[in-house]
């Protein structure tokens, strides 16, 4: 595996991209990340962890790169980030949305994901979008939950910090929100007065993100993440990170 992995990232030697060069020439792949996801990035604390960070210092290792960490102040920031040149990847748990991808490409999904509704006892458990329009609702300021929120037509508090969602939740800042299934399962196992309610929308992925001029990094990842799905060592890294409920829990989010 390790043979053909390095193959496919050593299709960069032939690239014409000054971004592909620049990384060949660096030996680095730069990680553009938010703090708040340390389920899939941790930023802070001893030791690197993260399901996307375990999935890319695999890949780096055996592509002889090392990861080098770039934090962007907010989510709104990586896009733009990344089309700057600030780093190669985004990472930390992105969801894949037709905004983001008329700006950037996407590599092959790392896991599958759907919105959920999501309250906190005493609130009701809810079902529907109308029935959120009921509640104080809000979410991240550039976040894919805050493009699901403007599509729907909610009004909702933008003013939530990354990671601050169950705070927001406990303080009562906030009685309700729209949440990733793998955030909610998160958050659930934080504070057991949270619920997950209704799904919003059809399913959808969550993928690292790469500059549309670098697709023979893309390539590589898709190879490589496309593997990886298949080997038990995915469901081990969705299990420690998110939970024993996660598989199934995913399973029906995607509608299995």
């Amino acid at each position: 595996m390790a043979r053909w992995l390095g193959a496919a990232l050593g299709l960069l030697a032939a690239a014409a991209s000054a971004s592909e060069l620049e990384l060949r020439k660096s030996g680095a792949l730069q990680v553009l990340v938010v703090d708040g996801s340390p389920a899939f990035f941790r930023l802070k604390g001893a030791g690197a962890s993260g399901l996307d960070r375990e999935i890319l210092d695999g890949f780096a290792r055996l592509n002889g790169l090392s990861v080098t960490v770039v934090e962007a102040p907010s989510w709104s920031a990586l896009v733009p980030w990344l089309v700057e040149g600030r780093g190669d990847v985004l990472a930390g748990g992105v969801t894949e949305t037709s905004a983001r991808a008329q700006k950037i490409a996407f590599a092959a999904e790392v896991m599958p994901t759907r919105l959920v509704l999501v309250s906190r006892k005493p609130t009701r458990v809810l079902a529907t979008i109308d029935e959120l329009r009921q509640e104080k609702v809000g979410t991240v300021r550039g976040s894919s939950m805050a493009e699901a929120l403007q599509a729907a037509g909610v009004e909702f508090d933008s003013g939530v910090p990354s990671g601050g969602v169950p705070d927001a939740l406990r303080s009562g800042r906030i009685t309700a929100t729209i949440s990733g299934i793998e955030d909610a399962l998160l958050y659930q196992q934080g504070d057991g007065s949270i619920q997950i309610g209704g799904f919003v929308g059809p399913p959808g992925s969550l993928a690292f993100g790469l500059r549309k001029d670098a697709p023979r990094l893309k390539q590589a990842l898709d190879q490589y993440v496309n593997n990886l799905r298949r080997t038990p060592t995915w469901s081990r890294l969705v299990v420690k990170y998110f939970g024993d409920r996660a598989p199934e829990l995913l399973k029906r989010a995607r509608g299995e």
